[in-house]
Order: C-alpha cells, then sequence, then structure tokens
C-alpha cells in the first residue's frame, strides 16, 4: 500500500499464520487500529497464484519466490564429523509457510501441552489449549466436544472409502505393526493409522491467509496491510517498543509508532528482531556492537525441529496415482519407539504416492519419517560481522543421542514394513530420497524437466536392471537393504542423510517470568520490556508431537484473546 498510516494501536510484524489471525482477530475492534507488515508478497482473494492453491505442494520449495532467499542451517554433524548444512525453506508470502507447507492440520498429543504448562507456561495446558483448537477450525470429517464447526480453518482427510490403491497397498503394509486403523488422529491420541487431516477444501488449500484475510476481513477501514515491507528494526524508547522502522519496497525507510507491537515472524526471524533490538543474551549482544536493553539469555536459545529422512521407492504400475490427482498423501502412523528414556508415540511416519511434480515423481512413493518428540536442541545467534543480515541457525539434529537411535530403528522398521509384497518387494527399489542442488533444479516446474523427467521415468520403468542402476546412482551408492542389518552403517547413513521438517520452534520460550530463561511471559509479553508481544512458534516451551501449523495459528488465537480482553472478553469456546 502507498499510504502507510504514521501511527497505530498494534503493528503486527510477520503475516504468517500467525501474523494473519492477529490481524483478523484485533481487529475485530472497529476502535483499534491495527497495521500487518510482511516482507514477502500479497495473495488477496481472487489473486492467489496457483501453485499456492495446489494440494500437492512439492514444486512450492523449489526456488525463492516464496521463501527466505539465501537461508540455511547447520542440520548435525555427518559421519566424517564435519557439520553439515542445508537450505531453509521458511515461508516469506502472506500466509507464511501456511501457504507452501504440505497443509498438515495436526494438533499433537493432550500430553505436549501439559508439559508446556508443568514447565511454566501457566495457562497452556491441554484444557486450557483446547477451546483455540475448536476455534479456529471447520472440522469436515468428526464432530464432538474434540472438535470445531464454525472456524475460518477447514480440516479434512481422505478417507479410507475414498483411497486410491497406493493408500491402500501402504495400510495393509503398515498394518505388519499391529497398530489400529483410526480416524481421527486430533481426537484419537494412542498409536495408529490414520488418514492424516490436512487444511484443505474443495481440493485446494487453505492457508492462513485465505482463511483469516478474507475480504471482508480486509475491508475493515481500521486495519491497514502492506507487503514487500520489512521491519528493519524495532523502535525503543529506553524499556518500552514504541513502533517500528520500515524498509519499504521501494527501499526506502518510514517509521510508525504504535503502542503494541506484536512480533509474528517465526522461530528464525523473531529472535533475530530481538537481538538486533538489545534484547537477548547481554553477551553475545555486546560481542555485535549490540546496545543491551534486557539481558534475556533465552532468545535465540531453544531451537528445536523434528530430525526427520525422506525415503523413496520405486512404485509398480498398479499402484501409481494420475498426475491428474492433486492430494498425494493419504496414510499417517504414529508409533513407539520403545527405547529407553523416550516417551510413547514419539515416532512418526508418512506415506507419499508422488516423489515429483513430473512423470519421474509419478513412479516414486516418498516416506517421511521424523522423532515427534526430540530431545536435541540447537541455537539461533546473529553474525557478530552482520548483525543486520541473516541469522545463524544451528539445529543441533541429534545433539542428544536418543534422537539418533530412535531414528536409526525406526529407519530399519520402516524398511521392513516398506519392502512388501504389498507395495514393492524388491530392496533394491527403496533408496534415500535426494535434496541435492541438481535435483532441486531438476524440480523446477518448466519444459526442459518435464522433458527430461519423461525420459527419466521411461528409463525406470525399462529392464530391472537398467533400473537398479538408475536407483543406485540416484542413491549414492547406498543400499538400505543391505545397510539396514548393519548397526554401524545405519548410523552413520542417519547422521548423514537426517534434516529438519521446517518445524524450527523455542526460540523465544515461553515461561514464568522468574525463569532467567523464558523469553516471553504465558500472555506472550516479552519479559523485562513494555509494548513487546511474540506470537509464534517461536515461544513453544517443546515442540509439540505435530507439524507445527495448526498449533501455531492456536498460540496466536489464544494470544489475541489475551491482547483483546481489555475490551472484549467473549469465551472462545
Amino acid at each position: 500500500m502507498s499510504d502507510l498510516p504514521s501511527a497505530v494501536d498494534v503493528l503486527i510484524v510477520g503475516g504468517g499464520s500467525a501474523g494473519c489471525v492477529m490481524a483478523n482477530r484485533l481487529s475485530a475492534d472497529p476502535g483499534r487500529r491495527v497495521l500487518l507488515v510482511e516482507a514477502g508478497q500479497d495473495t488477496p482473494p481472487g489473486q492467489v497464484p496457483a501453485e499456492i492453491l495446489d494440494s500437492y505442494p512439492m514444486p512450492l520449495f523449489f526456488g525463492d519466490t516464496y521463501i527466505w532467499p539465501g537461508l540455511d542451517a547447520a542440520v548435525t554433524r555427518g559421519a566424517d564429523g564435519r557439520v553439515r548444512r542445508r537450505a531453509y525453506e521458511q515461508g516469506r508470502v502472506m500466509g507464511g509457510s501456511s501457504s507452501i507447507n504440505v497443509q498438515a492440520a495436526n494438533r499433537g498429543l493432550p500430553r505436549d501441552y501439559d508439559a508446556w504448562a508443568a514447565a511454566g507456561a501457566a495457562g497452556w495446558a491441554w484444557e486450557d489449549v483446547l477451546p483455540y483448537f475448536r476455534r479456529l477450525e471447520t472440522d469436515l470429517d468428526c464432530d464432538g466436544p474434540l472438535h470445531g464447526r464454525n472456524g475460518p480453518v477447514p480440516i479434512r482427510r481422505i478417507l479410507e472409502p475414498s483411497w486410491p490403491p497406493f493408500a491402500q497397498a501402504v495400510a495393509r503394509a503398515f498394518d505388519a505393526t499391529g497398530l489400529p486403523r483410526r480416524l481421527d488422529q486430533n481426537g484419537e491420541f494412542e498409536d495408529g493409522i490414520f488418514p492424516p487431516a490436512f487444511s484443505n477444501r474443495d481440493d485446494a488449500r487453505v492457508s492462513a491467509a485465505a482463511a483469516y484475510l478474507d475480504a471482508r476481513t480486509r475491508a475493515r477501514r481500521n486495519l491497514a496491510i502492506t507487503a514487500r515491507t520489512e521491519v528493519a528494526a524495532l523502535v525503543l524508547d529506553g524499556r518500552r517498543v514504541a513502533g517500528a522502522l520500515l524498509r519499504l519496497p521501494d527501499g526506502g525507510l518510514q517509521r510508525v509508532a504504535a503502542r503494541r507491537v506484536v512480533v509474528c515472524a517465526g522461530a528464525l526471524q523473531s529472535p533475530a528482531l530481538l537481538l538486533r533490538a538489545g534484547i537477548g543474551p547481554a553477551e553475545h549482544l555486546r560481542a555485535c556492537g549490540i546496545t543491551v536493553v534486557a539481558d534475556r539469555p533465552g532468545v535465540g536459545e531453544n531451537l528445536r525441529d523434528h530430525p526427520a529422512l525422506t525415503i523413496a521407492q520405486y512404485l509398480p504400475r498398479p499402484l501409481r496415482l494420475p498426475l491428474s490427482y492433486r492430494r498425494a498423501s493419504f496414510v499417517a502412523l504414529r508409533s513407539s519407539s520403545g527405547l529407553p528414556g523416550c516417551s510413547a508415540s514419539d515416532m512418526y511416519l508418512t506415506a507419499s504416492a508422488r516423489g515429483g511434480w513430473h512423470a519421474l515423481g509419478a513412479s516414486l512413493a516418498l516416506y517421511f519419517l521424523w522423532v515427534n518428540q526430540p530431545h536435541s536442541v540447537g541455537r539461533l545467534r546473529l553474525n557478530p560481522a552482520d548483525p543486520s543480515g541473516l541469522p545463524d541457525i544451528d539445529l543441533g539434529l541429534l545433539s542428544d543421542p536418543r534422537d539418533l537411535d530412535r531414528l536409526a530403528a525406526s529407519l530399519r522398521d520402516l524398511i521392513g514394513l516398506a519392502v512388501s509384497p504389498h507395495l514393492n518387494p524388491d530392496p533394491a527399489a527403496i533408496f534415500p530420497a535426494s535434496f541435492t542442488p541438481a535435483i532441486k533444479r531438476l524440480s523446477r516446474v518448466n519444459a526442459r524437466n518435464r522433458r527430461i523427467t519423461a525420459l527419466l521415468a521411461r528409463l525406470l520403468d525399462g529392464p530391472a536392471p537398467l533400473r537398479r542402476l538408475m536407483l543406485r546412482l540416484v542413491s549414492g551408492g547406498v543400499a538400505l537393504g543391505r545397510i539396514a542389518s548393519d548397526d554401524a552403517a545405519l548410523r552413520d547413513f542417519v547422521r548423514d542423510a537426517v534434516f529438519g521438517v521446517w518445524h524450527a520452534s523455542g526460540t523465544c520460550r515461553m515461561g514464568d517470568p522468574d525463569d532467567a530463561r523464558a523469553v516471553v511471559d504465558p500472555s506472550g509479553q516479552v519479559i523485562g520490556v513494555e509494548g513487546l508481544t511474540v506470537a509464534d512458534a517461536s515461544v513453544m516451551p517443546s515442540l509439540p508431537s505435530a507439524n507445527t501449523n495448526v498449533p501455531t495459528i492456536m498460540i496466536a488465537e489464544k494470544i489475541a484473546d489475551a491482547l483483546a480482553s481489555p475490551l472484549r472478553g467473549d469465551d472462545p469456546t
């Protein structure tokens, strides 16, 4: 927008999942002036790009159109002891990562939120957060006291009667675990085989932007929205945040005063904004030449993600999904590793019938395996040589040996399940999925890649010796069927192949105000600083046993309610 207000009541930084919620809920009071600032492009109703609406999301990850360019993270140390880094795909578009993710809409388990309350986040136990999970959703399949029917986010599943042959084959293969088939992963909290819930209606993505920034909300006179605008700095008056300095699309700067700033920039950008404003570990701030406003050692600490592996499998023709069928993920498995020192329901596995948007991808299944309750912790810091640049991110995956143990054991189990007469009994047909720069280039949607992948798909369907040779080349010579029986080789492979699932969280941890390591109190207010709230995945004390998008929306709903309560005290149920 060309005419930004010079002063507002609430300035919201970041138009991701949490920011869209905040903009909707806080502007519902016509007397409250609200400005939402998003660094990426806007996606107004009727102008949402087709690739964002698509139920099949993977092409969105290949290119910088909708993500923060250049952002990467140290993942872990490989088997050779060297630190491995990987590009980190964080959404930079209205709706944030809800506009580019796989649309997963699982909540996690009651024990996750009871653990938040036990860790000092009073008022965030399961019974406290359930009303906000219900408020955000319209569940199209499940009813009852655990589900909402009138919320802005539609949640659905592809149910068993509508499963294509691939889904039926996966479920039969997973039946070997002995776990029961269940309907509702958001209402049945035991282990089992589920149709995964996702945020989608009429086979189209419903992002937080689509759900919360609809035409009626955008028409509010007291709500201003600006896209392609970054926050250059938070403006402070002593220990009170008084607004922000914005970098406009043309490169100019404009200061906007605000009674309250709500930071919803995500678990990587939110702590970076606080650190640049002088809120964080005093020693680190001084090393960066930043004046210390509030010594909060927890800013940038407690960084968590789900350690994950991606495995591909060549599919026989009868199990393949037509390219016209957009949704490709049908079956999820929640299970328990049973390893010492680990909780129940600590592992998660999903199966997709498509390894890419093209003909080659249509011949491959893709399995995502991750640790649902990780113990490993990383951290985020500014670069002292360039504090205003991209933050230095270390996910610290597998820093706790229990996570390595569980991934290795569960990978062995996955190989045993997938190398099955129901799917493909050939051990050579299962191999590590690769996301090398060459594979990423091949995954860009264009005519050249369409032709190349069509040729590769024909070759892959050729004689078995040729197929095995091609798969061996793609996998770098890693034979999963062979290393499954070699503990040392299996663990080395996990160290080399592990990555995060873009579920970064915890870097502005919520807790008791007397806890020196907490960053925000249970209302989202930054401890020791006035006028500043954080409301996104960064406030999570620990990761829920779930994809993080729906829990993040819940967090924003609950904190928005707390901010609005002096003027509006309705019951969220």
